[in-house]
């Protein structure tokens, strides 16, 4: 809204100039995110407990039990502070803004139900396994589905490393590029079990991919990096501003010991979210770099689940997943929640060496 407001001041002030660009306007939306963070974020928790938003806490994890009652569901005020800073400083014209935006707000309304049935209805299980797929499945058909229908958007695989290797899915990237977004959606969900462990990485993820996109959105820059170019995409940068901006914010009062958890609707959005990120700048497989903190926390699950089912009751983990494995071993948690965002900072450190080692 600011950007139609300000940018037809150009012709009467050439210092209006500035708005027409997308790196002010990411950062500007970046501290927009984080203000009304810090700003709502007391409110929104005093909400939260007067409404008895509590979080359930799973009865096998002792040390957890203090934190039974934190406020839940502050995936809300991660999606309020996104969208007003998207929706203020983004060119609201350009389709890729619409599509991230319904990504998100589509994983996040499933997360909500989830939560919803588990903090009010008080089901302890929340939605069954199916009946998440099956919306996830839905949200990331139809956005996989409109990105495809524009002609100009490639089908083919970066690979890491190598520039050379381009392997053209065809048809066959729809179900991939579900499968990005479900996978990474479900990831981060998995993640988030202590305070402030998914939404530190995510904080990191979003700032590597937001550059990602504003590279692919760049003819020059993608031409000169060998990025594969995605003409208009650069417009989400934006987006990626707002969220690494309510990321900051969020984290604030989610940080150990937290005050309030986001909960489904917060990690399913930014999962889903952040997979279709690396869907629309080309890096689809980047993101099992960059995201490796949620690949090795969901290994970690599929692992023992399926060692646990082949050997009749046997564990490769104390406890999966893999964070709460660390905590049976006795590793304070804090030393935990920092250990993992080092590995994280380290993974986009590579992810971003992609850009000239090729």
């Amino acid at each position: 809204m600011i950007y139609y407001l300000l940018v037809p001041l150009v012709a009467h002030f050439s210092a209006a100039n500035v708005f027409r660009y997308i790196t002010f306007r990411s950062i500007a939306a970046l501290l927009t995110a984080l203000v009304l963070s810090i700003v709502f974020g007391p409110k929104f928790i005093q909400a939260l407990t007067r409404l008895k938003f509590g979080q359930y806490i799973n009865k096998d994890v002792e040390a957890h039990q203090q934190k039974a009652g934190t406020p839940t569901m502050g995936g809300l005020l991660l999606g309020f502070c996104i969208i007003v800073s998207v929706l203020l400083w983004g060119d609201l014209a350009n389709e890729y803004v619409w599509m991230t935006i319904f990504v998100f707000l589509g994983f996040g309304a499933l997360g909500f139900v989830d939560d919803y049935a588990k903090v009010v209805k008080k089901q302890n299980k929340g939605l069954s396994a199916k009946q998440k797929l099956l919306g996830q499945v839905l949200v990331a058909g139809v956005a996989a589905a409109v990105l495809l229908t524009d002609p100009e958007y490639s089908t083919r695989l970066a690979v890491p490393f190598l520039k050379h290797i381009t392997p053209d899915l065809g048809l066959w990237y729809l179900p991939f590029a579900m499968i990005v977004m479900i996978g990474a959606s479900n990831a981060v969900n998995l993640t988030d079990g202590l305070d402030g462990l998914a939404i530190g990485p995510m904080i990191v993820n979003a700032a590597m991919f937001g550059l990602f996109v504003y590279v692919a959105g760049h003819a020059q820059m993608a031409r000169y990096l060998q990025v594969m170019p995605v003409s208009g995409v650069g417009e989400v940068t934006v987006f990626c501003g707002a969220l690494v901006g309510a990321g900051l914010g969020f984290l604030w009062f989610n940080a150990y010991p937290a005050q309030i958890f986001m909960g489904d609707v917060g990690s399913l959005s930014l999962g889903g979210v952040l997979g279709f990120l690396a869907v629309l700048c080309k890096q689809e497989l980047l993101l099992i770099v960059v995201g490796g903190l949620y690949v090795a926390e969901t290994v970690s699950v599929i692992l023992q689940v399926g060692y646990f089912k082949m050997s009749g009751g046997k564990r490769i983990f104390r406890m999966a997943p893999l964070h709460h494995h660390f905590e049976l071993m006795g590793v304070p948690e804090s030393k935990i929640i920092i250990r993992f965002w080092i590995l994280s900072i380290l993974l986009a450190l590579v992810g971003l060496s992609t850009l000239k080692l090729r």
